[in-house]
């Protein structure tokens, strides 16, 4: 369970998404906006009930095209998704834990990123598996709204009572669900909502002589380690016109070049940096101390940290470097939806800086910089007084941290001349957030706000410097503004499939740090969560002309404003009727309003979400905690924690009026509601990003025209459009009534059955592991886990064998159509969609349906407040029994695969990878998309066949993880698993044709894709066959039968000439077990790839320069007999061919270049730390014991999750090389597919049927990936 974490690392926030749903790539939208209100799923992506309220809180830090760094060991599991399906330890899809990751309370929530709207894929390497090319998560899927925060219009008998700091004798008392609070009106509302947010307790905020800033918060999770970010604050925007990109140079130069940073890597420590607009951030997780020493390592840390950041060595060797790794970066970064977000970004920001000064620079400046003129800006802008150091994590002694940090840090920059600081005013508008003073804090005064010197502050800044620093100003979106009205601007570029357009509006930041405040984004969240809902349920049973809409409106501290978006995607042929239909329904909510049933709902489920992540204050991790703090930091927020924010909600929630929501949340659509009126505000721009060409049907490839005035006449169209307003909608508070139970118990009589014919034990419970293993009477297998390590939340897994591995060669495309054409209708038995998704919204379940190759996958996540996991279950039932098959739900999930499959040919990414899968698996179309040909022939009846047969009891496995009771969770299962109804494997219902690897050699082992483009990139895949997890391989054989029969005196090799005997035999001991272990190769492989990263890392990058990413990738199934590596390298047209012969020389040179014990150790502490930080997560455990039931993978047992850490620590190098020697690596086993992009492309990417013709197909929108540089390693 080592790199569990590998795939994503880091977790996202309690979200409300859609009941079941694909996973879709990564929208702009999806991952940018801090304080994202409402981010509306593409129609695609809302798979099904329930669409996901945001609240904001975000937890992994992505990087945008305002951010760059230096990419490999993050980067490379982020960039397009084409080789990446995350699933569990087993195969199966796994989700991050259903609400880790809550960085603080809703308030704090303000300043999230919002992260991807999945979970974050917690998999143990073992046991993790990476599928490829069916549509993935990433790529359609479900990005829906997050409730991250959700409020509630009561506070239930179990809840806390709503204590606020500033009012000492408590807000509320218990109510019922009538949003009336009698007793707030006898006290001075005013008073109250002007009184300030507390501030966090635990958050201790100081300042050297030297100016230096510092922030230590402690932490528990993960425990024994701690996170040290240096912020210096210093970014793109500093730079001159001569100096475009030289911010990050310098990050590179500095960070790549420090001994001190290298030192740690020994240690189990992890590093990285990246530059956005205004800061250049450096960043170390580390182990608090290593088994070798028990020496502290913090010192060592800041020692680093001092180094980079104040104390670089500006060599010309790494200069030249990282200039060349920078080059690399930059066109691999220049993806069309790079492009596509710079010109959002210039238009947007047209009055200023921001839409000049992207971190990644310019290609031919970065080319001319020396080192000289690299340390001047460096000495310009780096000096402690234009720093923040923030330390979070498991931290005991705060008086010795900060003397820490004042022996290391205290006499840097003290050495120069001082003089006095500058004044707030030098700093232009932005000065709250670019440089934060701790005068002017988070909360007012702070109480943990302490200066290490009391020595005059006038006097002890290094230099004045920030005066120099160019003030961003911004033309605000205002009503009675006297600007002109900006024409709509049209970017049109060949690579665009879709037509989408962007309606931006631009505000000052409002800082949260009253009651007042927070009232006041509340009031907002539920008046857009409405306006989310409508949309995507109001034209969900129908064909709307939309592909999404989603309204934005969120904080930037990068960019030192808030934004309200209005993004529409569709069909070219549609774009008027979309824009008409996005027009009148923002009318229809600014004109109406929120119903008073739409408030009550949207205020439960906030406030339910809020206890939630207060219970859970304990379980957040360092980096989390860390992220959410220097966002607030930026935006001059309140810093509170979860239980404080909790209670800040509660408080206002009972203020809360209808009037007022609707009176707020229309001043935030007024801006498109009210377009072309005097009195209205005036959007800050209008960008409409479009496709040169279209497909037409019997005319091919047509020209596509569009003006300005065109998108203008369809807006007031849209306003012309007469409005209703919006009915009631009854909510069920349960799908299976207590009387249709009852009936079902007795019909059914579920039980518990022995799990083998050869015992009668019904139960098997492990006390080590807490997993306890049963069966049921209509043969569905069970795992549950009871764990309190996420208070009152769970989450569950249903895993159904057979996948799109099981599609005959007659229907093709049969299970995933399927199982998008289940997501897309959402309903059940006699409940409509909107009924489905609200049910979820008030019981806050977040539910999906996927399908990989191995196995179809619904998982949940649910609180076990107000029934919430009886909720959950009531709704798996009701999926397994009663689910609805709709034609037009059919079509549209057919024509999404159409539309996907034709936008191949614009991605260069996606096509190099769509020909080279093609290659390896000799045409079999199970492992990449259908063809158009292939999704033509399909019915409804036949996908619906092809998925519904794989449903059957002994096809089956649940597994449970959470904060339940055994009598909690047996009940439910009993009821609802339990009343499922008895069906057994039919004939061939969960066979599937032999997967085959073309015999060798081939004449398609080595291909090229050409795409024709205005700018230059090139990537390339490099694949060949491997075993699947447990040792067997496509041609039949059983590799670990021959692996446990090889000696271990054979190969065995004493460690060092002082090992005694005792030692050697319990060494040998291990090995043994190791070898003899069905999880010999899910070990060995994770620790084989640890290596080959690391080496290809090295050589292929850093010594030799042939690229900016590298990365190395297993995809080891557990069903299927086989699995297959893949090198995924970025390059440029001129040194790709290179890059893929250096990195096949990696690939081939292990045994000339022995594997060492210090890079086997390194391999081993990356995993088991990995293991460590993820063990209390509930999806973490969810993966584990996946398939533990499983006929399909035999060899899954208890053992492989008891003995996974000892299995890793008793792994020697040749254990490794056992498992590489199983790698086909030779040059007629592996496959290489090269793509080259530029104006002088060979030839242009047709389809594999043989067309050329384009198709409309989903494109990430927004303006987020050129704000912000790749991380730096």
């Amino acid at each position: 369970m080592a790199a569990l974490s590998s795939v994503v690392g880091s977790s996202t926030v309690p979200q409300i998404r859609a009941s079941w749903s694909l996973k879709e790539k990564d929208t702009y939208y999806s991952k940018r906006r801090l304080n994202s209100i409402l981010s509306l799923p593409p129609r695609s992506s809302i798979s099904s009930p329930l669409a996901r309220l945001h609240l904001n809180h975000l937890s992994t830090r992505t990087r945008y095209p305002h951010e760059v760094g230096h990419g490999r060991s993050v980067f490379h599991r982020k960039k397009e998704n084409t080789w990446k399906h995350y699933t569990s330890m087993l195969g199966e899809p796994v989700t991050e834990a259903p609400f880790s990751g809550q960085n603080a309370c809703f308030c704090c929530n303000l300043n999230r990123r919002a992260a991807r709207p999945t979970l974050k894929r917690s998999i143990p390497w073992a046991f993790r598996d990476k599928s490829t090319f069916h549509i993935s998560k990433r790529d359609l899927g479900s990005t829906s709204v997050r409730l991250d925060h959700v409020l509630r219009a009561t506070v239930g008998p179990d809840e806390p009572h709503a204590a606020s700091t500033a009012w000492p004798d408590g807000v509320l008392e218990k109510q019922d669900l009538d949003i009336s609070y009698p007793e707030i009106e006898q006290i001075d509302l005013d008073g109250f909502l002007s009184s300030e947010l507390p501030s966090h307790p635990k958050l201790y905020r100081g300042q050297l002589k030297n100016g230096l800033r510092y922030l230590i918060l402690p932490n528990k999770v993960p425990p024994n380690r701690f996170e040290a970010h240096m912020e210096v604050h210093v970014g793109s925007i500093d730079e001159e016109e001569d100096e475009q990109g030289i911010a990050h140079m310098i990050e590179h130069v500095a960070f790549l070049g420090s001994k001190k940073r290298e030192k740690l890597l020994g240690t189990g420590a992890r590093s990285n940096a990246y530059t956005d607009f205004h800061h250049t951030v450096f960043h170390i997780h580390s182990p608090t101390s290593t088994k070798d020493s028990d020496g502290d390592l913090l010192p060592s840390v800041l020692d680093a940290l001092n180094e980079i950041a104040f104390h670089p060595k500006f060599l010309a060797s790494r200069v030249e470097k990282e200039r060349r790794a920078i080059l690399s970066e930059l066109q691999m970064m220049n993806t069309i939806e790079y492009r596509v977000d710079c010109q959002l970004l210039q238009h947007l920001h047209s009055e200023n800086k921001l839409s000049k000064r992207f971190p990644i620079g310019l290609e031919e400046q970065i080319k001319k910089w020396d080192a000289d003129k690299i340390r001047k800006f460096h000495e310009r802008w780096y000096f402690p007084a234009n720093a923040t150091l923030y330390i979070v994590g498991d931290i005991n002694n705060i008086s010795k941290t900060v003397n820490q940090i004042e022996t290391v840090f205290g006499q840097t920059g003290l050495e120069n001349e001082a003089v006095s600081a500058p004044s707030p005013s030098a700093f232009g508008a932005m000065a709250s957030f670019l440089v934060p003073k701790l005068s002017a804090g988070l909360a007012g005064s702070l109480s943990n706000e302490k200066s290490s010197n009391s020595l005059d502050q006038t006097k002890i800044v290094k230099k004045e410097r920030h005066a120099v620093r160019p003030p961003v100003k911004h033309n605000w979106s205002l009503p009675g503004s006297s600007l002109d009205v900006k024409l709509p601007q049209i970017f049109q570029h060949e690579l665009l499939q879709n037509f989408s357009i962007n309606f931006f509006c631009k505000i000052p930041v409002n800082k949260v740090r009253t009651y007042g405040d927070l009232r006041n984004v509340l009031m907002k969240r539920i008046f857009l969560s409405a306006l989310h809902f409508r949309i995507n349920t109001r034209y969900k049973s129908s064909n709307p002309p939309f592909t999404s809409i989603e309204l934005d409106h969120s904080d930037s501290g990068r960019e030192g404003c808030t934004v309200t978006t209005l993004t529409v995607t569709a069909e070219p042929k549609n774009w008027q009727s979309a824009i008409k239909v996005a027009v009148q329904e923002v009318r229809r909510l600014k004109e109406f309003g929120v119903t008073k049933g739409e408030l009550t709902r949207y205020m439960d489920a906030l406030l339910k979400d809020s206890e939630h992540l207060a219970a859970m204050i304990d379980n957040v991790s360092s980096v989390d905690n860390l992220d959410f703090i220097m966002e607030s930091d930026a935006l001059s927020h309140t810093v509170m924690d979860q239980r404080q924010g909790h209670e800040s909600l509660v408080a206002v929630a009972g203020t809360v009026m209808l009037e007022e929501v609707n009176s707020v949340g229309a001043k935030v659509l007024e801006y498109i509601a009210d377009f072309g009126k005097a009195t209205s505000p005036l959007p800050a721009a209008i960008v409409a990003c479009v496709p040169k060409k279209v497909h037409v049907d019997g005319l091919g490839e047509t020209e596509f025209k569009i003006s300005p005035n065109e998108i203008t006449d369809a807006m007031k169209a849209g306003l012309e459009e007469p409005i209703e307003a919006e009915p009631e909608l009854e909510v069920p508070k349960e799908l299976i009534t207590s009387s249709q139970l009852q009936e079902l118990r007795l019909q059914c009589r579920p039980s518990f059955i022995p799990l083998s014919p050869e015992t009668n034990v019904t139960k098997v419970h492990d006390k080590e592991t807490g997993i306890t293993q049963c069966r049921l009477s209509n043969g569905i297998p069970i795992n549950y886990k009871i764990s309190s390590t996420e208070a009152q939340g769970g989450v569950m897994r249903l895993i159904v064998g057979g996948g799109r591995a099981a599609e005959s060669s007659e229907s093709k495309g049969a299970v995933v159509v399927g199982v998008r054409t289940l997501s897309e209708g959402g309903r059940v038995g006699n409940f409509s969609r909107e009924q489905v998704e609200l049910f979820c919204v008030n019981h806050l379940i977040n539910c999906s349906l996927e399908s990989t190759e191995e196995f179809i996958c619904m998982e949940f996540r649910f609180t076990l407040r107000d029934n919430g996991m009886r909720a959950a279950f009531q709704l798996l039932h009701m999926v397994l029994e009663h689910s609805v098959w709709l034609d037009d739900a059919f079509d549209r999930a057919r024509q999404l695969y159409l539309s996907y499959y034709r936008s191949i040919p614009k991605s260069l990414e996606r096509s190099t990878a769509h020909k080279l899968m093609l290659a390896m698996l000799g045409g079999d179309e199970r492992f990449v998309e259908p063809t158009p040909k292939s999704l033509q022939t399909l019915t409804l009846q036949s996908v619906k066949d092809a998925v519904m047969n794989q449903f059957v009891g002994n096809n089956m496995e649940v597994s449970i993880v959470g904060d339940f009771s055994e009598e909690e969770i047996e009940s439910c299962i009993l009821d609802y698993l339990g009343t499922v109804t008895a069906t057994s494997n039919s004939e061939g219902a969960c066979e599937f044709s032999p997967i085959l690897f073309p015999p060798s050699p081939s004449d398609l082992q080595f291909q090229q894709v050409f795409l024709k483009d205005t700018d230059e990139r090139a990537c390339a895949y490099i694949a060949g066959p491997a075993p699947n997890r447990w040792g067997f391989t496509v041609d039949g054989k059983d590799l670990l039968k021959s692996i446990s029969d090889i000696s271990t005196a054979d190969v065995a090799q004493p460690k060092s000439e002082e090992l005694h005997m005792e030692g050697k035999d319990v060494g040998n001991d291990l090995q043994k077990k190791l070898r003899g272990h069905p999880l010999f190769f899910g070990i060995t492989m994770g620790l084989l790839a640890e290596v080959i990263n690391s080496r290809l890392f090295t050589s292929v990058r850093d010594s030799l320069g042939l690229t900016y990413d590298v990365s190395f990738e297993l995809n080891l199934f557990d069903r299927l007999n086989l699995g297959w590596y893949v090198i995924s390298v970025t390059s440029t047209p001129g040194k790709v061919h290179k890059a893929v012969e250096a990195c096949k020389n990696v690939l081939r040179g292990l045994h000339s270049n022995k594997i060492t014990q210090r890079e086997l150790d390194r391999a081993k502490r990356t995993l088991l730390m990995r293991h460590e930080a993820e063990i209390k997560s509930n999806a973490y455990w969810l993966g584990l014991v996946a398939h533990l039931q499983a006929s399909s993978v035999p060899r899954k047992d208890i053992s492989c999750i008891k003995d996974l850490t000892s299995l890793y620590e008793a792994a020697e190098i040749e254990d490794v090389y056992l498992a590489y020697d199983q790698l086909k690596v030779d040059e007629n086993s592996l496959y290489s597919c090269i793509g080259v992009a530029g104006a002088q492309a060979g030839e242009e990417i047709t389809g594999e049927d043989g067309s050329d013709e384009g198709f409309p197909g989903v494109i990430p929108v927004g303006r987020g990936l050129s704000t912000m540089t790749r991380p730096t390693t």
